[in-house]
């Protein structure tokens, strides 16, 4: 049995998943990033090997993916998030034609062709009020962590609304409403319905196309994946459980697969030559 893995190394969390030949994932690993790329890929990387049971010779290929993928020293090659976002995406949902990508520091919207190949893409990684990070933040001011962040908001009765298109005057109305006696889950719940709307408007500038598939941390709350179908009026694809926050590092270790594959293949042709030659 061959193994891959995959490293998606983000600018809040580094994530790893290990991969057989059958193309499951036997393993998976996740760390605070902070500010030692290197350390953070080892680390998660690390413990996604003790999961399996693995040790790093038994690893075949090393693929690393995310803003700090040329920091991760023992990987074998790179690919860039786009890219192995939607390998992960087609790898549980192989009809898919537009991701929707939402981490904590950027947000990016792709439209896929027959192939998997990405055909056009938007990021908003500009401002804080349209990424993950504008939750956490909103949260934060109200007096709740990340993890309270899904409970809070299936309690809400009706979203509080928050127009600001920058996270500073977004912040500022939410300072407002509590002054204002309004309910954190009903504040909450608002700032996710505005999150969405911004992620609605970059699926429609790549034409966004059925499938659609959803990932990135920010998807782990159920409700989020619930306003985005709303919103869109058509059901949208979420991977399983805590896999949605793995899709990069699934997609890298797919790729690693087929990097195995065609080195193989290209193996095999250069000793039919040699067999062949006079």
């Amino acid at each position: 049995m061959r193994y891959t893995a995959g490293l998606d190394v983000g600018s809040t969390y580094t994530k790893v998943v290990i991969m057989d030949d059958d193309m499951q994932v036997v393993a998976h690993g996740m760390t605070n990033t902070g500010f030692k790329l290197d350390q953070a890929a080892q680390r998660a990387f690390e413990t996604a090997l003790d999961e399996a049971g693995l040790s790093r010779e038994d690893v075949a290929y090393v693929v690393s993916t995310g803003y700090g993928r040329f920091q991760v020293p023992f990987r074998d090659v790179n690919v860039t998030d786009l890219t192995s976002a939607a390998w992960g995406s087609r790898h549980f949902f192989p009809n898919t034609q537009t991701v929707l990508d939402i981490g904590g520091q950027t947000m990016k919207a792709m439209r896929l062709d027959q192939e998997g190949r990405v055909k056009s893409f938007r990021l908003n990684d500009k401002c804080a009020a349209g990424t993950g990070a504008f939750l956490e933040k909103t949260a934060r001011y109200m007096g709740f962590n990340t993890q309270e962040i899904g409970p809070l908001v299936s309690t809400s009765k009706e979203p509080v609304a928050i127009s600001g298109v920058c996270a500073v005057f977004a912040e500022s109305e939410v300072i407002n409403h509590l002054s204002h006696g309004s309910a954190p889950a009903d504040i909450m719940y608002g700032a996710m319905v505005s999150l969405v709307g911004r992620s609605i408007q970059l699926m429609k500038r790549v034409q966004i196309q059925p499938e659609v598939t959803l990932a990135g941390g920010i998807l782990r709350f159920e409700m989020m994946a619930r306003v985005i179908r709303e919103h869109l009026n058509m059901e949208v694809n979420l991977p399983p459980a805590e896999m949605v926050q793995f899709i990069g590092a699934i997609g890298a270790a797919v790729l690693g697969h087929r990097r195995l594959r065609k080195l193989e293949r290209e193996g095999a042709a250069g000793a039919h030559a040699t067999e062949r030659a006079p």
